[in-house]
């Protein structure tokens, strides 16, 4: 055979993996123009000028910033770009694009918490920047992912946060976090009133997480199927029954049944405080109970929480730990005077009234 006719057979791969600079990624995300960005990295990372020019610098955060203004579109979906070919990325690189996009400022998302996702209110984004210290654009898209978030997942039936993951492939914690926000927002609770200015982002996210795990209906299959962002309708029946605590012999055994149940555990002062607005104490749970079925008061809760429980309490000098115990106290004794023939209503009780005592609890803390 002549060495010539011989045909090597060669494998080749080509390879185009799109890279990103996780440090250039997160300045566009704040806000930087890529002159600033370059610049801050320069100071940041105590280049010589003799090592990498700022110029050539420049040059490369330009073309990442180009790069990063045409993956933009497929964050907006994060489905499509695990699907797409256009950009070559590693599993790594999708879920840290994704994460940091969708990632947000407490404080930021704090001011505009319960407000409705309108124009209007993205125009007051301004307003938000300059109080805040957050860059506009930052602050935009903060405000635009949790619309978008909101308009995928809001007619969906089931988990909230499965919904958020299998839809923006966020992590757990964060998925989460926009279930509580998205749950807000969609019962347009108050939190701008002047006497919630105390509390941060945090402290309504808690709140709302443990109302999407006790009060949204967790019933799925049927036709009829609702999205967890909507208070059980069944809970929501039971609750209006709750005034039956208000009867008169109610009244009396419950309050000796408390009264036993806080011995020792609260101080003389407390314990005189609970006896004396016993009645009033009562009225004030079951009304908010009744309450959560219309939507003035459930857009009110915090501001109930607020003004109902936890001012009266600061006033009266309770103890985090006298409150607790009241709380606990409050939980389990209705079982035995009202509701020792009805499981039904003891449940959805105990579903109210342990939500409730987790949320005054921590606003009370602080």
């Amino acid at each position: 055979m002549n060495p010539g006719s011989v045909i090597a057979e060669i494998d080749i791969l080509v390879g185009n993996n799109t890279l990103i600079d996780p440090d250039v990624y997160q300045l566009w995300l704040e806000g930087y123009s890529a002159k600033d960005a370059a610049a801050a990295i320069h100071k940041n990372q105590g280049m010589k000028e003799s090592e990498i020019p700022l110029e050539l610098l420049t040059s490369d955060v330009v073309d990442h910033y180009r790069t990063l203004q045409m993956l933009e579109q497929l964050l907006h979906s994060p489905v499509h770009l695990a699907e797409q070919w256009t950009f070559q990325l590693m599993p790594q690189t999708q879920e840290m694009l994704i994460e940091k996009y969708y990632d947000f400022n407490n404080t930021v998302v704090r001011e505009f918490l319960g407000k409705k996702l309108s124009s209007r209110n993205r125009k007051d984004l301004d307003d938000v920047s300059e109080r805040t210290g957050v860059d506009i654009k930052s602050c935009r898209r903060q405000f635009d992912n949790i619309k978008r978030v909101y308009k995928v997942i809001e007619e969906l039936p089931g988990s909230l946060v499965k919904n958020i993951r299998t839809h923006f492939l966020l992590p757990e914690d964060l998925a989460r976090k926009y279930a509580a926000v998205v749950y807000i927002t969609h019962n347009r609770f108050e939190t701008g009133k002047k006497k919630l200015h105390y509390l941060s982002l945090d402290d309504f996210i808690f709140c709302a997480s443990d109302m999407l795990s006790s009060w949204s209906c967790k019933c799925q299959g049927g036709k009829n199927d609702e999205s967890e962002l909507e208070v059980d309708k069944d809970f929501l029946h039971n609750l209006r029954e709750m005034k039956v605590l208000l009867d008169k012999d109610h009244l009396d055994k419950l309050r000796e049944d408390i009264t036993f149940s806080l011995w020792n555990r609260v101080s003389n002062h407390t314990m005189q405080d609970i006896d004396s607005n016993f009645k009033s104490l009562i009225r004030m749970f079951v009304h908010i109970a009744s309450g959560l079925n219309h939507s003035k008061e459930l857009k009110d809760f915090f501001v109930d929480l607020v003004e109902k429980i936890i001012e009266p309490c600061r006033s009266a000098r309770w103890t985090l730990e006298e409150l607790q115990a009241f709380m606990d106290a409050f939980t389990k004794c209705p079982q035995t005077v009202a509701f020792s023939h009805d499981p039904q209503l003891n449940d959805a009780w105990v579903r109210y009234i342990s939500t409730l005592s987790k949320c005054v609890c921590r606003l009370y803390a602080h």
